[in-house]
């Protein structure tokens, strides 16, 4: 057990093998769960893209029990406020309702998680609607910068878009989905988070009773397919006004002693409307009219990503601007920024902290990431320990002599060709 200020956390695995997290907030006025399936994209079939957020979207249009209609008035009867979706690594299903209807939410969840039926005809309607959504994503610009990103600075297995591709939702039938839920759901793929005016032997009880013999209670220890970073400069090209650029290289991910040391960087250059990217990038020179820097860390890896829309005319220049004001981090970090970007992240943390349905989210990160519950204390000290001497140490030992770059609009970065050699990408940031 682990206390955190005022926050009190339990951890602990049941017998059925789901592994579960509490943090009580006994002055909360809501309780909030999450439910973690390790299974995501990453899990699907080669052949079958989009498979697995077809089953996440699909289980609750119909259980052994109710229809998706009556599913779903069951939960407005009690006032639940719910949301899911698949990712790479993991499936969510999360959930807010009053303390007093908790074992309810739960039941309803347990039902739809344990005994879906899949029906025919929502899977053609669902069907349906992604090959609409893939069609919409081409007005997208960032979204679909985003997709294209994804494989070069991920690779082929954990750069999969949700979404898959047409081909792939075109194979797919209602067998590939049941077949996909029974192989990769059960209560030993199941992490559990719960906040708010709960208490673990509460909690417990009714996880237990909902999924007592669902599926293996052995956690699968096979490990995660692994990133394949390629470096190169992109180009797609699309008929639009503005060209959107989008850089990332190699970090660290989350469980890494130097974790903290990024967030701070990523602070320092994207806190808010005093991050470097906004003031030096945006206003001083108006090259961009959106900028920020962000980034991913899919379990054992870390990418940090610098992205910006422009006119095509600028786009090398923002290009070379956003390079050399991360790069310049070493030299002329001041302590007044270093400060305001650690509070700036703790500020952050606090204030969705008050939100129950944050902090459970959160927790449930935790248990993914770290095997265990971080309290708020020790996140917070993690960061405030970081000083100028840690970025420049970062910035020497991460170095950026390999990038990935993806530029979306009428004009590549580089003349004559979509992509680039390894060297083409040093060249360019020697520049």
């Amino acid at each position: 057990m682990t206390r955190s200020l005022s926050e009190k956390i339990d951890h602990n695995t049941l017998a059925c093998g789901v592994e579960y997290g509490v943090v009580e907030l006994p002055k909360r006025h809501v309780a909030a769960f999450q439910i973690r399936i390790l299974a995501g994209t990453c899990n699907e079939p080669e052949h079958l893209p989009g498979l697995a957020r077809l089953v996440e979207d699909t289980l609750d249009k119909g259980t052994e029990r109710h229809t998706g209609r009556e599913l779903s008035d069951a939960f407005d009867v009690i006032g639940a406020g719910r949301n899911s979706g698949a990712g790479r690594e993991t499936a969510a299903f999360t959930c807010t309702v009053l303390p007093e209807h908790f074992e309810r939410a739960l039941e309803l969840h347990a039902e739809l998680l344990c005994q879906p039926t899949f029906p025919d005809d929502v899977v053609k309607v669902n069907l349906d609607l992604t090959r609409q959504e893939l069609k919409a994503l081409e007005d997208e610009p960032q979204a679909l910068l985003d997709k294209l990103m994804a494989p070069k600075a991920l690779g082929p297995i954990l750069g999969r878009h949700p979404l898959g591709d047409r081909s792939g939702i075109d194979r797919i039938t209602t067998g590939d989905l049941r077949q996909f839920w029974k192989s990769h759901y059960s209560s030993g793929r199941m992490i559990v988070s719960v906040a708010g005016p709960m208490n673990e032997s509460r909690v417990a009880a009714a996880l237990n009773r909902c999924f007592e013999g669902f599926g293996p209670s052995k956690r699968e220890t096979n490990g995660l397919p692994p990133a394949v970073f390629t470096p190169g400069v992109n180009h797609h090209s699309k008929d639009l006004a503005q060209e959107h650029i989008a850089v990332c290289w190699p970090g660290v991910d989350a469980t890494h002693d130097d974790f903290p040391i990024q967030q701070v960087i990523l602070g320092v250059l994207a806190g808010g409307m005093s991050g470097r990217l906004f003031t030096e990038v945006r206003e001083k020179q108006g090259l961009v009219y959106w900028v920020s820097a962000w980034q991913e860390t899919p379990r054992g890896f870390g990418l940090l990503y610098m992205g910006a829309s422009t006119t095509p005319e600028r786009c090398k220049k923002t290009y070379d601007t956003l390079l050399r004001e991360v790069n310049r981090l070493s030299d002329d970090l001041t302590e007044s920024e270093l400060e305001r970007a650690k509070t700036g992240i703790i500020a952050g943390w606090e204030t969705r902290g008050d939100a129950t349905r944050a902090r459970c989210s959160e927790l449930a990160s935790d248990l993914y990431f770290f095997g265990r519950p971080m309290p708020m204390s020790e996140r917070v000290s993690r960061i405030q320990r970081v000083t100028r001497d840690d970025v420049s140490r970062y910035l020497r030992t991460y170095r950026r002599d390999q990038l990935c770059v993806m530029t979306l609009g009428p004009r590549a970065l580089t003349e004559g060709s979509n992509s680039t050699s390894d060297a083409r990408t040093k060249e360019a940031i020697r520049q």
